[in-house]
């Protein structure tokens, strides 16, 4: 069984690209040793999912580089 992360201090943020009037975005907290936590900006009490920081590095890399595009 894999050990749940503490959250309860994660400092969720959300990109200043948003807007400060829509919810359809992630929030992301990357104050927490070791662990990067995102979560749905709609639903802030529901699932949050977690990487390491080498995890997220890795994701946004891939972002930037247009990895995921369609």
């Amino acid at each position: 069984m894999t050990d749940v992360p503490d959250l309860s201090a994660a400092d969720f943020r959300k990109s200043s690209y948003s807007g400060a009037t829509t919810d359809n975005c992630v929030e992301v907290a990357t104050n927490l040793p070791g662990l990067v936590a995102v979560r749905d900006s709609k639903d802030r009490s529901g699932p949050v999912l977690a990487f390491t920081p080498s995890e997220w590095s890795a994701f946004i890399a891939g972002v930037k580089s247009d990895e995921f595009d369609i």
